[in-house]
């Protein structure tokens, strides 16, 4: 069922990210067609399935929307474009130096260096673009949602993780060290993806409480799950280069707890994600994305 439920997800932002990508001016600078490569060449979507899986909890029928255009599907295509910004930056000369990112040559090795710079540059500002194009919801939730997005993206979320990430680089630092960073880098857009769902469906404080926690949870647990594969998966299988932190000397899970106290906590934190939302009125789809969440290969 969850197979089910995030390729319909998939289908639906893809849908919205293509008929906005169509709307960007062409020119000979080749802008617009680097920004559709950074957004077509796949990926799990992972994030704006979020975004529909959090509307889903609170008994959403998504069957009753239509294809794309909702405010559902600007936020889902909003906070994809800010999660493909980081992964073209993250893969620079300058930070993690990658060649592959979802089974493709990254955009700086499609295209070159200045070319992915200005695709993050221009992806990030898109995004607030997006939510500001949601039009069926009061304009006070759309600030709020646009305000969500902006603190978890920015110095404060996910920029700041990568920061402290490329600190702990080639040192050793404390669990709670490494907690911090991806709470930060990771969990930060994870849990602002089912706040802006929640947003969108009008919940109160409550549910949203309720979702961040959930969010925070599997957060962790995502990243905790790719510091596994990292040493047990292969590049192809991940669609990008296996063993790239282990080579650089980062810090992982894997690294401080070892593989198999790394499996461990992955599973914790499972747990405690799917027990955070047993009160949500329709928690199943939720619970059933966390176990695929902890328990993926790629």
């Amino acid at each position: 069922m969850i197979e089910q439920h995030l390729n319909a997800c998939k289908a639906r932002v893809e849908a919205c990210l293509v008929a906005q990508l169509n709307q960007l001016p062409r020119s000979e600078v080749q802008l617009a067609d680097a920004v559709a490569y950074s957004l077509k060449v796949g990926g799990k979507r992972l994030r704006p399935a979020l975004v529909y899986s959090a509307a889903a909890s609170l008994r959403a029928d998504l069957t009753l929307f239509p294809p794309n255009l909702t405010p559902l599907d600007l936020a889902a295509a909003a906070i994809e474009s800010i999660h493909t910004y980081s992964l073209v930056h993250d893969d620079l000369p300058a930070m993690d130096n990658d060649d592959l990112r979802r089974g493709q040559p990254t955009v700086h090795r499609q295209y070159d260096e200045a070319t992915a710079i200005l695709v993050g540059d221009a992806l990030q500002a898109w995004a607030f673009e997006l939510l500001t194009q949601i039009d069926t919801l009061p304009a006070d939730k759309v600030l709020a949602m646009v305000k969500e997005l902006a603190q978890a993206s920015g110095p404060k979320g996910m920029v700041l993780g990568q920061a402290l990430d490329m600190r702990a680089t080639g040192v050793f630092e404390s669990a709670d060290y490494l907690k911090q960073l991806h709470s930060l880098k990771t969990g930060a857009l994870i849990r602002s993806a089912l706040r802006l769902g929640a947003y969108c469906m009008n919940a109160g404080p409550k549910e949203r409480r309720v979702l961040s926690a959930y969010g925070d949870a599997i957060g962790l647990c995502f990243q905790v799950v790719d510091d596994i594969l990292d040493v047990t998966t292969d590049s192809a299988t991940l669609g990008k280069t296996a063993g790239k932190d282990q080579e650089a000397d980062k810090l992982t899970y894997v690294k401080l707890l070892g593989l198999e106290g790394a499996k461990a906590e992955a599973q914790h934190l499972c747990a405690q994600a799917k027990a955070s939302v047993g009160d949500l009125p329709n928690p199943q789809v939720l619970v059933e994305l966390a176990d695929y969440i902890c328990n993926r290969a790629n």
